[in-house]
């Protein structure tokens, strides 16, 4: 493994074609990546030799786009370590993942009196589902509260997860503090009560190794564009035999094995949760991500975001006026470090930024009751990623030292 300097010193921006051609310093890598060329190739040579609609025609061109969209499941499946490409459900993003589950699980299998315990730091779109699903089936949501540093209790989860619980959904990285959360203790206790757990892996699978199998998850989702790869193009693990019990999620074409004037009968998995149409151009560029992050190695990917991010929250702690939210320890935000400045409103500081050439997020980060709970309301939020560079931070430290210059305060 290379020291710090030497690791800092690899020049990664050049396999991204946005990034080598643009002056900026990217950083709202927690919204959206960027995609290196071998992905946006992918794609291209997908829509150049092998375009057909997949799954339907036995002609050489829709076989060999069969061969790309089911080659892109097989990559999934060893990414993330499931025993079956079977348990690999493609869709649009995180979000459409995580309303399949509470869709077609949770209305199908909950009821009136039963528990679905969320943490409050949830993304909305591991929020809203689940209490779409209390509304409609009489269940009741628990929040599970984290303390101002973003860290769960294991007394806490004890006690809120009972024999009543049947969902437990949590992320693995909250998107706005940038903690890992205890998601094993949550699937261990959640097992225990007779509940399944459903983990939004968004903000982890890009940045650090995800093993379905070790972590015993029942669901888990993300999405292509966080990662490197295409837009429209998500993943939903599910265990085979929960995933087999369960009504599709939408009606269609591809989705069925017959039908007939009355009834009919549906495909097997995954196809049965895969209605219509795919995004095989966007699967193969998913796969094309992989590779890449595979190249590169998680022990690169994590050590160079480790210390870039150490650099920036050490020099944001020295400037007047500005507090970063959750842990005081850079260690557990995980490239994500959301912050105020005293007096200036978050669209502003993101506006100045971007006059800098600065790219940051600036709101409440679909995590409103997060926010609530930690008494503040919108923030600015930089997040990295390991193609980010030293003079990336140092851009955005020299540009955040005189915000509140610039609006006015003085020095």
């Amino acid at each position: 493994m290379l020291n710090e300097k030497e690791l800092l010193a690899q020049d990664y921006k050049k396999d991204f074609p946005l990034l080598a051609q643009l002056d900026v310093a990217y950083l709202d890598n927690a919204a959206t990546a960027q995609r290196p060329l071998s992905v946006v190739e992918a794609e291209r040579n997908f829509y150049l030799r092998h375009n057909a609609n997949p799954l339907r025609g036995l002609y050489q061109l829709a076989m060999e786009a069969t061969d790309a969209y089911e080659d892109a499941r097989v990559a999934v499946q060893k990414f993330i370590n499931a025993k079956s490409e079977q348990e690999i459900v493609f869709t649009r993003n995180t979000t459409e993942s995580l309303n399949l589950v509470a869709y077609s699980y949770g209305l199908s299998h909950l009821q009136a009196g039963d528990e679905i315990v969320l943490s409050i730091m949830e993304h909305h779109s591991n929020m809203l589902p689940w209490r779409m699903v209390a509304a409609q089936t009489g269940a009741v949501v628990k929040y599970l509260e984290c303390g101002a540093d973003g860290s769960i209790s294991e007394a806490a989860m004890e006690q809120i997860i009972t024999p009543k619980t049947k969902i437990v959904a949590m992320a693995q990285v909250s998107n706005v503090l940038g903690c890992l959360n205890p998601i094993e203790k949550a699937i261990e206790l959640a097992h225990k009560a007779g509940a399944v757990a459903v983990i939004d892996a968004a903000q982890s699978a890009p940045h650090m190794a995800v093993d379905v199998q070790k972590l015993d998850a029942d669901f888990l989702a993300f999405s292509g564009h966080k990662m490197y790869g295409p837009m429209g193009i998500g993943v939903l693990y599910g265990k085979k035999e929960l995933l087999e019990a369960m009504p599709p999620f939408l009606y269609g074409g591809e989705m069925i094995s017959w039908v007939n004037r009355e009834t009919q009968e549906y495909a097997p998995l995954p196809h049965k949760f895969e209605a219509g149409t795919v995004n095989a151009a966007g699967a193969a560029g998913l796969h094309a991500a992989i590779d890449y992050i595979n190249s590169v190695g998680y022990e690169v990917i994590e050590a160079r975001e480790e210390a870039l991010t150490k650099i920036a929250f050490e020099a944001m702690q020295k400037i007047e006026g500005v507090h970063i939210i959750g842990s005081p320890q850079w260690e557990e935000h995980k490239g994500i470090i959301t912050f105020t400045i005293d007096g200036v409103h978050p669209h502003d500081i993101a506006a100045i930024f971007d006059a800098d050439g600065v790219n940051i997020r600036a709101g409440n980060h679909c995590a409103q009751p997060l926010l609530d709970h930690l008494g503040t309301g919108a923030t600015a939020r930089m997040s990295l990623a390991f193609y980010n560079s030293v003079k990336d931070v140092e851009r955005f430290i020299n540009s955040l030292q005189t915000i509140r210059e610039r609006m006015g305060y003085g020095r």
